[in-house]
């Protein structure tokens, strides 16, 4: 199956533009007054520009890709005005999201699973909306008809393992918990067995979110996962990391010590409503080859929604 669902509701559009509002604002904004007074795109504008995307948290090496790109249909096409960059730059940024969409089977919330139950196991550090973003993948698989399990397996934080809990309460999903300070693989192990013997679909399983030292991390992560496939071989299914968008580019420094940790998937990128950074999207899609499955738009359930490519694009440029 694909790896989005071809439906994307008027609503979900709706809240799409509102999300991305102040990344639209400051990039169109800065773009506006670049290239004010010019006629064609040259040098200058191209200049201003690079440091536009690089100002917006899109990257180092995604931004001089596009630019490279850019200058080159400027060459090829002779005359190219100022009116015409938006369209360029959109088909750019277009292209680079499409070369980076997943090779994996990732379930959307309505579409068939692959595996009963699909394991999901949650990566990322405190603090970047991971404990929320479990919840409404939990409300959003629940009103799809699935039955979810959640595990409290970041035993490290009290506050972690009541979160969740109230989550859990609120969704209305089962939880498996042994509190703070249980050994994570454990609660991940009773999860797993849990979920075999209620039949569930899909199981979420929090972790621990430090990364002060990543052998610990990496440890921690594998030990998991180790007991997990005692249970189920070839779980976890999915490994995802959230980042919290607004960080920009601390979130690339976090996706960069936690891939090196494990073997992560899939993307999470939250809190995009409240910041001008969404542009890290894209850099961090086109660096690390990990597709971006979902985005945070705003605070309702419904706002964690499946990233698509072709509608993230679409809502950045339209004025």
């Amino acid at each position: 199956m694909g790896f989005f669902s071809n439906i994307f509701s008027k609503e979900n559009k709706e809240s799409l533009d509102q999300g991305l509002t102040k990344t639209k604002e400051s990039f169109f904004g800065k773009l506006s007054r670049a290239i004010a007074g010019k006629s064609s795109i040259d040098t200058e504008v191209l200049d201003n520009l690079e440091e536009i995307l690089i100002s917006g948290d899109v990257g180092v090496k995604t931004t001089l890709k596009i630019i490279e790109r850019i200058e080159e249909r400027v060459k090829r096409d002779k005359y190219v005005t100022t009116n015409e960059l938006n369209s360029l730059l959109k088909d750019e940024v277009s292209a680079v999201l499409d070369e980076n969409k997943s090779r994996h089977a990732l379930i959307d919330f309505a579409g068939p699973l692959t595996k009963t139950p699909y394991v999901i196991l949650v990566v990322g550090v405190n603090g970047v909306g991971k404990t929320t973003t479990i919840g409404k993948m939990a409300y959003q698989f629940k009103q799809a008809g699935k039955k979810v399990m959640l595990g409290a397996a970041d035993t490290f934080r009290a506050a972690a393992v009541e979160q969740l809990t109230i989550w859990s309460e609120r969704v209305g999903v089962d939880i498996v918990s042994q509190g703070m300070g249980a050994d994570p693989a454990s609660v991940a192990f009773d999860t797993l067995s849990s979920a075999q013997a209620k039949n569930m679909d899909v199981v979420i399983i929090d972790t621990a979110g430090r990364l002060h030292n990543k052998v610990n991390l990496m440890n921690e992560l594998s030990k998991i996962k180790n007991v997990m496939k005692k249970i189920i071989p070839d779980a976890p299914h999915e490994i995802l990391l959230v980042l919290d968008g607004s960080t920009g580019q601390n979130a690339v420094e976090q996706c960069k010590q936690f891939t090196a940790a494990t073997d992560v998937n899939a993307l999470a990128v939250t809190k995009l409503d409240g910041t001008a950074k969404g542009g890290v999207v894209i850099g961090i899609s086109d660096e690390f080859k990990i597709p971006v499955k979902y985005i945070g738009v705003g605070e309702k359930m419904t706002d964690l929604q499946l990233f698509n490519a072709k509608e993230f694009v679409d809502s950045l440029f339209k004025h």
